[in-house]
Formats: structure tokens, sequence, C-alpha cells
């Protein structure tokens, strides 16, 4: 540009103007190529960060992160890929007002549209599979509920059925205590008897002391099962026999 400028000082008007234009056209040439360089660090920017971003946000997963952090960073990429789309286009419209220009980074925004393409088949592929783990989580979640639940309701019929077996046992020890008192009962009665038995005799005195015998011994065992009363009646044969 300087050196057409030097050289218009010593050209007629119609060169002037000819060179004039060239100038111009050289020096629009110049912004454009400079608009689109911008552009083009931008668009390299955005991309870096939405590789960065993209692979911290698997890293996470891989160790662990909830579900409102992967939203917040997904929200992040999808900002930067709409950026770097912005931008691509901005390039490309550029781009379209030099012929050099649009030669230049022809292969460049092509690249970079298939980079971000990409990128975008990538993070679909990322949210699906998050949404896959997400069904999972909350099939699993439903499935370890109802677990739960029938866990909970087991042990409730465990408690009730504890409760009726206690019960049981409770009724099963009053039923053996009270049968056992019905026996002490029954062998003192007996006692009685016997012993009324061996009262009425008067002319035999084996036989009577045999009957005496028999009544301490039913005695005996009334006393053994509980029964406290047979306790006099035991002394009382005893100083007899």
């Amino acid at each position: 540009m300087l050196s057409m400028a030097g050289i218009l000082a010593g050209c007629d008007q119609g060169e002037k103007l000819k060179l004039t234009s060239q100038v111009d056209s050289l020096r629009q040439e110049l912004m454009t190529s400079q608009e689109a360089a911008h552009t083009l660090q931008e668009v390299g920017t955005l991309i870096d960060s939405i590789d960065a971003s993209r692979h911290l946000l698997r890293t996470n997963m891989i160790e662990g992160t909830t579900y409102d952090n992967y939203i917040s960073r997904m929200n992040d990429l999808n900002t930067y890929v709409k950026e770097t789309d912005r931008k691509i286009r901005e390039l490309e419209k550029s781009s379209r007002k030099s012929k050099s220009t649009a030669s230049s980074y022809a292969a460049t925004i092509k690249k970079l549209k298939n980079d971000l393409e990409k990128t975008n088949r990538e993070m679909i592929a990322l949210q699906e599979l998050v949404a896959n783990y997400r069904t999972e989580n909350q099939n699993l979640a439903q499935t370890i509920g109802m677990r739960d639940s029938e866990i909970l309701q087991k042990n409730e019929e465990i408690k009730i059925k504890q409760q009726e077996l206690t019960t049981m046992e409770t009724r099963v020890q009053d039923l053996m205590i009270q049968s056992k008192l019905d026996e002490a009962e029954s062998y003192y009665v007996r006692a009685q008897l016997v012993e009324e038995t061996a009262n009425r005799t008067k002319f035999a005195p084996r036989k009577k002391k045999a009957t005496q015998r028999q009544a301490l011994e039913l005695y005996k065992m009334s006393l053994f099962l509980g029964k406290d009363d047979a306790q006099p009646k035991i002394a009382q044969l005893e100083k007899k026999l």
C-alpha cells in the first residue's frame, strides 16, 4: 500500500484514480482478512473451551457428580456451541466479501464446521448416555423403594408373628401350669378317698397300713405337683405309719 501511494505522485490523473481504487481494494481486503483472523481466533478459543468442558464433564461423570452440576455444565457447553456456530457463520459471511479471503479460509472454515458437527454428535451421545443412566437410576430407585416397602411389610408380619408366638407360648405355659395344678388336685382328691378308705378299715390292720401308704404316696405326688395342702396330710400319715 505504501509503495502504491508513492507511485501515485508520478502518475497522471487516470492512473492515479486507478491506483487509488486498487489501494482502497487492498485496504478493504486487509480489513476483511483481519476480521476473519480475529473471528477465526475466537472460534478456536470457543472450540478449545468446548473440548475442555466436555472432557471435564466426562471426568466428573466417571468420578461422580450431581445431576444439577451436569445440567449446569451442559448448558455452558450448549452456549459455547451456539456461540461457535454464530462465529463460524460470521467468518463465512466475512470471507465471501473477498475472493482471496474466501480461498484462504475455505478449508479452515470447512474443518471448523466439521469439528463443531463432531462435537455436536459427541454431546448428543453424552446426553443420551446420561439420559439412559438417569432412567436406569430411577428404575433402580423405584425397585429399591419397592424392596424397602416389601422389607418393611415383612418386618411388620414378623413382628405380628412374634407377638402371636409369644401369646401362644404364654398360653401354653398357662395351660401347662393349670394342667399341673389339675393333676395335683386330682392326686390330692384320690389321696383323700384312699385315706378315707383306710380310716374305714377297722379289723384289717395290714390292709389299713397299706391303704394309708397308698394315700401317703398320692399326697406326696400332689405336693410334688404343687398342691401345698398335701403337706399337713403327709405329716399326719407319716406319724401314723
